[in-house]
């Protein structure tokens, strides 16, 4: 699909759209309404999660969400390394808008997640996200995407993004950006876990745990409206303004083409987990190459992906294969069937 560049077009469009769909405070809200306060980046917690100095990924196929959520979190060392017992966590997922899984987060991964985390002694458990600007509001897409039915079952708090404060936060070395306007609340947490689908998307490549961030950044700061040409050097660089200390990939039901809203579904059945973005991220592009995907995807290493290539100038991460090491196991699955999936994920990792 190939991309408008003007900054214009998209702010007098996403403004007429906005206008007509939204009450005059939500326009005003969405659009220019100034961050509470300027805040330092504390959240610059390094990954724990690693082995001999090489970032973990723990990759989990079966068909038991649950089981393979536990199994992929103990395969990297468990909640526990995160002290988890008597913290806040903000559980951060895909709501983007009202289509189920893969266009969403799977409701079930948020539902164990929840479960884990409170056998791990979690004190409070928040689920928040913004939606597309064009699919606000955020709750209505939770809701009719099925993850609204776990959060009142779990009774967790729901915290949809733009009904709350924002704080600006520097970006030391941003090319496009030089500061985020972020959602308070990542900043109000203990503990943040990125929860994220594994799917190609139509501007921006694809959207994994890098890409995942944007639903905690402002509107007025969505890429199109920044420098639509360069969504995914745009996406690295607003990462610089935190750091999750999870990420869980829902590997469930992927898109492998098209994206974010629709596309070409593949079903890996799998949860990939780690400690760093950039090492779930290449994992993340070599699952979706392994099923085929788009051949902006698979005709180019995971390693040249832009917003890989970025991140990694931006020091976010791993920048190289020889500092990620796989970990893995398939419970309920055909193991030769596995085994070679995994082969090809190497492979992908190492082109």
């Amino acid at each position: 699909m190939p991309i408008i560049k003007s900054r214009l077009f998209y702010k007098i469009g996403m403004s007429i759209f906005l206008f007509l769909k939204l009450r005059w405070r939500d326009l005003f809200r969405l659009l220019f309404e100034k961050p509470k306060r300027k805040i330092l980046n504390h959240n610059l917690d390094q990954n724990i999660f690693k082995e001999e100095n090489m970032a973990l990924v723990s990759i989990v196929q079966g068909k038991d969400i649950y089981t393979m959520l536990k199994e992929g979190i103990e395969l990297l060392g468990g909640l526990k390394k995160l002290n988890i017992q008597g913290k806040s966590v903000l559980i951060k997922p895909n709501i983007v808008n009202r289509y189920p899984s893969p266009a969403n987060t799977n409701p079930l991964v948020i539902k164990y997640l929840i479960k884990l985390l409170r056998e791990s002694g979690a004190s409070k458990i928040f689920i928040g996200d913004m939606s597309a600007i064009y699919a606000l509001p955020t709750k209505k897409n939770a809701v009719k995407s099925g993850i609204w039915e776990v959060i009142q079952t779990e009774n967790v708090t729901f915290v949809p993004f733009e009904d709350h404060g924002w704080v600006e936060v520097g970006i030391p070395g941003g090319r496009f950006v030089k500061r985020a306007i972020v959602s308070e609340i990542i900043y109000d947490v203990d503990r943040i876990i990125n929860v994220p689908v594994i799917k190609t998307h139509s501007y921006a490549n694809y959207s994994i745990a890098l890409k995942n961030f944007m639903g905690a950044i402002h509107a007025q700061q969505r890429p199109y409206f920044i420098a639509p040409e360069f969504w995914d050097e745009i996406v690295a660089e607003l990462n610089a303004a935190y750091t999750p200390h999870l990420n869980i990939l829902d590997g469930t039901k992927i898109f492998i083409k098209k994206g974010p809203t629709k596309g070409t579904i593949a079903s890996p059945d799998l949860i990939a987990v780690s400690g760093d973005r950039i090492a779930a991220d290449v994992v993340g592009l070599s699952v979706i190459k392994a099923f085929g995907g788009e051949e902006r995807i698979r005709n180019r290493s995971v390693w040249e992906q832009r917003q890989v290539k970025r991140a990694v100038e931006m020091s976010l991460g791993i920048s190289r294969p020889s500092e990620l090491k796989i970990v893995s196991t398939c419970p309920g699955i055909n193991k030769p069937i596995f085994d070679k999936l995994m082969e090809e994920i190497q492979n992908h990792l190492n082109t």
